[in-house]
């Protein structure tokens, strides 16, 4: 049982250990000299390892083909995900929407984790960049050989976790989106997804670097005229635009992007109704009645966010507190309460957390992760197209696939010897 793993992160790595695991003859294929390397900067270096949440839950928090998980996630729980690393090492704890870390706060033990299970399983790991993947003969339904840049080997089966498009300095440059295609597979043209937002509104350079905690945010799609995603936490306002949590987890409802179709609407005191709100602006204003309205709204908003909101409000910041109208007052209020950003597109599909996209679903069984086209090719992690919100469930995708394709295709070897 000769088994073939193209691609040396979380999903190539759980597909490696787990077959060899079982009683194959494993290879590793990772074209970069070290393994894990995407995984390894994850999380700002922390590496949200999963998400401790139920398998139900799980499927609800996917933005896209959930109920192909179905199958993989049941078999390879988050549960299942924090026993796997604590057997190999690594402590771990749930944080903040169920976030799960390493107790060190260090992705890198993570990556050794995951490496140390793979040799220890018995795998071999190879460092050449695979370049195509050749079918058995002109007929033929079974792929036999891998080919990389320096020679070609003959394998039963292969298990391709190839990544997506996003950071392609780590190694996810779309090598197995290219392999899918030449063999005849579909695919879903890779978008970025957990990305930051573009918009060219001057107040976003005005206040870049400002980060907001506690703030609601509100997605409408202007085109079909409602309300596409809501949420509450933290955002960043940058030079291009928009990011930070909210943002990247609302780009994700974005499709298809289009320039000027999306707008995000920032509660800025969503703790206050607009009768309480009221009361603490004419507060405050009391408080600096002889100010400039610059100057006295110094307790309400960050330094760098006074003037952008003056500005939308249509006032001047020169103006005395003590001077401000009750229409004047009431353009602020829905101000606070309704800050919106025009969004022109996305960043960069090179820097998203997450590739949309992918090899189509509908060409591969949920139940194995085997092609329906080849019998002896697999795919797992975030080649497959489907993906999820920020807060570790990427990563539990390439887990459980992973573990799923490799028991498939060792199973399925079985029933042929």
């Amino acid at each position: 049982m000769k088994i073939a793993v193209i691609g040396g992160g979380p999903a190539g790595m759980c597909a490696a250990g787990k077959a060899a695991g079982m009683g194959a003859e494993v290879t590793l294929f990772e074209k970069n000299k070290l393994l894990g390397m995407k995984l390894g900067i994850t999380g700002k270096g922390r590496c949200n390892v999963t998400n401790n949440c139920t398998p139900d839950d799980f499927i609800k928090n996917m933005t896209k083909n959930g109920k192909f998980m179905f199958s993989a996630i049941n078999s390879f729980s988050s549960a299942d995900t924090i026993e796997f690393f604590e057997e190999l090492g690594v402590p771990l704890k749930t944080e903040r929407g169920n976030r799960v870390f390493p107790v060190s706060d260090k992705a890198r033990d993570v990556v050794l984790a995951l490496k140390k299970y793979v040799l220890e399983s018995g795998a071999k790991i190879v460092h050449e960049k695979v370049t195509a993947l050749a079918p058995a003969g002109t007929e033929a339904s079974r792929i036999a050989e891998v080919v990389t840049e320096r020679g070609r080997y003959a394998f039963d089966a292969v298990i391709v976790c190839t990544g997506g498009l996003s950071y392609p300095g780590t190694g996810s440059d779309g090598d197995g989106l290219r392999f899918a295609e030449a063999l005849g597979h579909k695919v879903t043209p890779p978008t970025p997804s957990l990305i930051g937002l573009t918009s060219g509104d001057k107040c976003c350079a005005e206040m870049q670097g400002l980060a907001l905690k506690n703030v609601a945010v509100t997605v409408m799609d202007t085109a079909k005229k409602k309300k596409i995603y809501e949420d509450f936490g933290e955002m960043l306002f940058t030079h291009f635009g928009v990011s930070g949590p909210t943002v990247l987890s609302a780009s994700a409802h974005m499709r298809p992007m289009e320039s000027g179709r999306y707008e995000v609407h920032i509660d800025l005191k969503p703790a206050l109704d607009e009768e309480k709100l009221d009361r603490r602006i004419l507060s405050d204003f009391e408080k600096y009645k002889n100010k400039e309205l610059a100057n006295a709204l110094s307790d309400l908003l960050p330094a760098s966010m006074i003037k952008p909101v003056i500005a939308r409000a249509g006032l001047a910041e020169t103006k005395k507190a003590n001077s401000v109208t009750q229409k004047e007052r009431r353009a602020l209020l829905t101000t606070l309460k309704d800050f919106s950003v025009k969004i022109s597109g996305t960043r960069p599909i090179a820097e998203a957390i997450v590739t949309s996209g992918g090899v189509a679903v509908s060409e591969i069984s949920p139940a194995t992760m085997q092609s329906k086209k080849w019998e002896n090719l697999y795919f797992a992690g975030e080649v497959i197209d489907v993906d999820a919100y920020t807060g570790g469930f990427n990563l539990q995708i390439a887990y459980s696939t992973g573990m799923k394709a490799a028991e498939s295709a060792v199973y399925k070897l079985w029933e042929e010897m």
